[in-house]
């Protein structure tokens, strides 16, 4: 009998012992990104330097109207208005006195570049190969390339709660060509 309890201590013992150690491996690897596709969006984050609290919202930004009906559509009308109004913002940071009309020429003149620019910004960041499309879609059209690079934006928009940050972000990735029109 005394041979029979501790047979079940050391059971016990050792159940409790693993338990722990289990769940944390469990979480050390469930923490890692497993298919292609996690794996691209964690290397997306490094390149932009911003890392998502809720991760779901660049899967979405990366999701093609062809690839779902939870796609990214109504992220890139955010993204886009995240990016014109951080855009507005730093212009009259630099000059409140600046009119109206020059204000929306100016918004007007950096917009087209914006989507003159898009595709060539979303191709260099590899959205191409990332964006989720159904077999008959292109995904290195430039619409639907351009549309992954600005609903990125408005999903750091809506992770941040701040537009300006997807403003920020946006400036790291195109900023070099912007310096010129936000010396303005």
């Amino acid at each position: 009998m005394s041979y029979l309890r501790q047979v079940i201590r050391s059971l016990l013992l050792a159940f409790v012992l693993y338990s722990p150690l289990q769940a944390q491996a469990n979480t050390s690897v469930s923490s890692r990104p497993t298919s292609p596709f996690s794996i691209a969006l964690q290397t997306l984050q490094n390149q932009i330097q911003y890392t998502f609290q809720d991760v779901e919202l660049l899967r979405r930004a990366m999701t093609h109207a062809s690839y779902s009906g939870e796609n990214n559509r109504a992220l890139s009308v955010l993204g886009e208005k995240a990016v014109e109004g951080s855009v507005s913002l730093q212009l009259l940071r630099k000059n409140i006195d600046m009119s109206p009309k020059d204000l929306n020429q100016a918004i007007a003149e950096l917009s087209s570049n914006v989507v003159a620019s898009c595709a060539a910004d979303g191709e260099r960041l590899g959205l191409q190969k990332i964006v989720r499309v159904s077999p008959k879609t292109n995904s290195s059209a430039p619409a639907v390339v351009c549309g992954a690079f600005r609903a990125m934006f408005g999903a750091i928009a809506i992770d941040t709660s701040n537009l300006d940050s997807a403003g920020k972000v946006f400036f790291g990735i195109h900023g070099q060509g912007m310096g010129k029109a936000m010396a303005m």
